[in-house]
């Protein structure tokens, strides 16, 4: 088993720290045990209490989070948090575990959690999950000669372009010549929605949506009129009487 992770917030929002609090607690390999509005209070809590993880926010006044990054020990682990995409490249350059987009959705924020377990597990327990693989996380696909694998936890939709689909993952895209329909079989279904004929996309990177668009990232992914009904039920819990939206 894993001890309990201790970590701290650093966001200089209330309602930004409130909410990874309340996420937080409902996490019990996490305990938190400080919330830090700037990188002052950060610096005081890493000195006196014994600190794994920071989820850090980048965009912060007078000392920032890359600046705070760069100037603690190496051994404690971060998670870069902003509402800003285009900071990701220079948070991955300082090795950071992960890059939370906000708002932030509980499913991604344990994904980031157990990225964090995973890379701190011994030698043995990483040879033990190796030889016992997560049954359905991932496929191959053909791309550019090469079977491509695409892991599930990181694919945030797809898009049908023909007879080709284009796969949006975190940090890169995959195209492959197969049908939409082909891809969507092989999907886990709890974990994915079809949208629209040339859309599919994961519940767990969805931001925000409306009974017309979904919103990933900066990226509206159009719901139509054939599949309104199921996909609000699914985000919805219940169906929708609400009018059709245009194709």
């Amino acid at each position: 088993m894993h001890r309990t992770v201790k970590c701290i917030v650093v966001d200089d929002e209330p309602v930004a720290r409130d909410v990874l609090e309340s996420l937080l607690s409902g996490i019990e390999a996490v305990e938190l045990v400080a919330l830090c509005k700037n990188s002052i209070e950060a610096f005081n809590a890493i000195n006196s209490k014994q600190v794994d993880l920071i989820f850090l926010d980048i965009n912060m006044p007078e000392i920032s989070g890359l600046s705070f990054a760069r100037s603690i020990n190496p051994d404690i682990k971060i998670i870069f948090t902003t509402a800003y995409r285009e900071y990701a490249v220079d948070g991955f350059d300082l090795q950071a575990v992960d890059y939370l987009l906000k708002p932030i959705s509980p499913d991604r924020l344990l994904k980031s959690v157990n990225r964090f377990l995973n890379l701190n597990l011994t030698s043995g327990e990483k040879a033990i999950s190796k030889t016992v693989p997560t049954e359905n996380d991932y496929i191959f696909v053909r791309s550019d000669r090469k079977m491509i694998k695409i892991i599930f936890n990181d694919l945030m939709f797809i898009e049908s372009l023909g007879d080709y689909v284009k796969l949006f993952l975190e940090e890169r895209t995959v195209i492959t010549r197969e049908s939409l329909s082909g891809i969507e079989a092989k999907l886990p279904k709890g974990n994915f929605i079809r949208t629209h004929r040339s859309f599919i996309v994961s519940n767990s990177y969805i931001d925000s949506y409306t009974n017309e668009l979904i919103e990933i990232g900066k990226r509206q992914i159009p719901i139509s009129r054939n599949y309104k009904d199921k996909v609000l039920q699914r985000l919805n819990g219940e169906s929708s009487t609400m009018a059709d939206s245009q194709e």
